[in-house]
């Protein structure tokens, strides 16, 4: 295989989510129009993030190659001055997760961490569906249905949540700051 030509070398091994597009963003921002970043990560959940966060920019995701336990994601920087990244605009906050739990509230909550996160972790209602599966999933999901996505951070909900609006989904909501400061009732691997 021929060696791929790379202008600067992003190493995020070690690093979990969210930090691996946290890094990137800021590696990004140095590099001109054109110019190819290596981001080398150990998270496996680090390739469907890569690859939706490159999209909601307007930077080019090229491939991801797997070396052993690293993953090296290779991503173009967009030409397009005005590649701003994009939020999607309805937010909830755990508070009113945790009250829409509480009434029964009628809706649909993914969550679309990885599959390891969610076994060890996950809030009852839940349904787990990972970043990287969601485009296969479309068809399991109720295009009327209010959906709540949530992840360890909302950095990978946002992206789902963008995924789907873009898909004719009208009714999704980010659930902000996600499962890193959940403080109600969850289902763990122990439980």
């Amino acid at each position: 295989m021929e060696s791929l030509k790379t202008n600067f070398t992003l190493d995020a091994k070690g690093l979990a989510c969210p930090m691996p597009i946290v890094k990137t963003k800021k590696a990004m921002n140095d590099l001109a129009a054109g110019q190819v970043l290596e981001v080398q990560a150990t998270d496996k959940g680090s390739k469907a993030d890569m690859k939706a966060w490159a999209e909601t920019t307007g930077h080019q995701y090229l491939g991801t190659i797997e070396d052993g336990d690293v993953l090296k994601h290779y991503l173009r920087k967009s030409s397009n001055e005005e590649s701003d990244e994009r939020k999607h605009p309805h937010i909830l906050s755990n508070e009113e997760l945790e009250k829409k739990l509480e009434e029964n509230a009628d809706f649909v909550l993914i969550d679309v961490r990885e599959v390891a996160e969610y076994v060890f972790n996950h809030i009852p209602k839940a349904i787990s569906i990972p970043l990287e599966d969601l485009e296969n999933r479309l068809d399991d999901l109720d295009k009327e249905a209010e959906i709540a996505i949530i992840c360890r951070t909302g950095n990978r909900s946002d992206l789902a949540a963008q995924k789907l609006a873009a898909k004719g989904y009208t009714k999704v909501f980010n659930v902000v700051p996600g499962m890193s400061n959940w403080l109600g009732k969850t289902i763990n691997i122990n439980s």
